[in-house]
């Protein structure tokens, strides 16, 4: 098989350069390993930058119509067993568009408007061989195809990654427990998040809609497989050790807890050394990485899906300025296609840094017992996180125009 565009990986960033591309009138073939659309991850906070980059992309309206429209966040430090001290971080109405997103429907409206056949299911990336201006790309089922451009949206574990030369991302001593609670007659809720942080924990909830909230934990385990020794894949158990860790809180968000559903997601926090992107290649010839393939971040400044879709507009609009208007010397667009992804990957060095710093700095400080970390903790982490959340999201990434 020959193809001009190969996406590895269906998940947000994936799917969103697919769509992009697709919207400026770009044939893309994205590769997945499962054999369906995952949903795992459950939801997320949609910050104004994802929301800028859903309305390029033709399907934000669609997703504001089943998520409510945060007010704001507030924010509450830890003590010993109680919670104390909340700072309240409102929204602008007119400015902070910020609702809490869930990453079944995200993934749903970014496939359901690729045309048939964008997305070819099981089929696992295994090694990327080099064929003159082409890679060869080789699948776990025998599958050989060859690439004009190859883009590897395939996560933390990214085999496209590990061949331009990334290392394996780091463990952050930090594990999370994340799911949805389902309320059938209405949860009632004010239309506001809450988070709770310190002694080496975070947990709060956020409503997506009236009827759903979806809630996170995070705490620091003795290693990284204290998971599955402790949890393993049992959702009761999870609750079950979440309800037994957070000490007193609201009955709010207990209730919440309390009713989640069959499924939780439990998992190790991985993040890159910030430092590879300085002198690392993001891109290489005709052959870039996006996502968590470029940037794996802890969740404390809740941007990981956010900054993905960012990428997904930004990449489409630099391989459109290569490939359209089409021309016919091959050398041409071969170096018009490296110029493009290098320009992709000096946008998004210097954000991704920044954001991958941001977060991890954030998480150290709520997971340590120093005191002068407890110190700045308590008196300061959370009007200065609530700043951080908002100026981090002040990012826009444009539109997808026509070339």
């Amino acid at each position: 098989m020959e193809e001009g565009i190969v996406i590895v990986g269906a998940g947000i960033a994936g799917l969103a350069t697919a769509l992009a591309l697709h919207r400026m009138g770009i044939r893309s073939l994205v590769l997945e390993s499962a054999d369906s659309l995952r949903s795992s991850g459950f939801g997320f906070m949609a910050w104004p930058n994802a929301w800028k980059a859903l309305d390029a992309l033709g399907i934000g309206d669609t997703l504001r119509g089943t998520h409510i429209r945060l007010q704001g966040v507030t924010l509450f430090s830890r003590d010993g067993s109680k919670f104390h001290k909340g700072c309240c971080v409102f929204f602008c109405s007119g400015y902070h568009e910020v609702r809490c997103m869930k990453r079944k429907e995200l993934v749903e409206a970014l496939s359901g408007d690729l045309p048939n056949g964008t997305i070819r299911f099981s089929s696992k990336l295994v090694s990327i061989q080099e064929s003159g201006h082409l890679k060869l790309l080789h699948l776990a089922d025998g599958t050989t195809i060859k690439a004009k451009v190859l883009i590897g949206c395939d996560g933390v574990n990214s085999v496209v990654a590990k061949w331009l030369g990334f290392g394996k991302p780091a463990y952050a001593r930090r594990s999370s427990i994340r799911g949805y609670a389902h309320f059938e007659s209405g949860h009632g809720f004010v239309h506001k998040g809450f988070q709770f942080h310190g002694n080496g924990i975070r947990v709060g909830y956020n409503p997506c809609d009236e009827q759903t909230c979806y809630w996170f934990f995070t705490w620091t385990p003795s290693n990284e497989g204290t998971i599955n020794k402790v949890i393993g894949n049992d959702p009761e158990k999870a609750k079950e050790f979440v309800l037994s860790t957070i000490g007193n809180v609201p009955d709010q968000l207990l209730d919440v807890i309390a009713k989640t559903g069959p499924r939780t997601y439990a998992s190790p926090m991985r993040f890159r050394y910030p430092w590879e992107l300085l002198w690392g290649n993001i891109s290489k010839d005709n052959v870039c990485i996006a996502g968590d393939a470029l940037h794996p971040m802890t969740s404390d400044v809740g941007q990981g899906a956010n900054m993905a879709l960012e990428d997904g507009v930004i990449l489409a609009r630099r391989l459109a300025e290569a490939l359209l208007p089409r021309k016919a010397d091959e050398e041409g667009e071969f170096e018009r296609i490296r110029s493009g992804l290098s320009k992709f990957g000096e946008e998004r060095r210097w954000r991704s840094f920044v954001m991958i710093t941001t977060a991890y700095v954030i998480g150290y400080i709520q997971q340590s017992n120093w005191w002068v970390m407890k110190f700045v903790k308590d008196k300061f982490l959370s009007p200065v996180l609530g700043k951080l959340l908002l100026s981090r999201a002040d990012f826009d990434c444009g539109e997808l125009i026509k070339i």
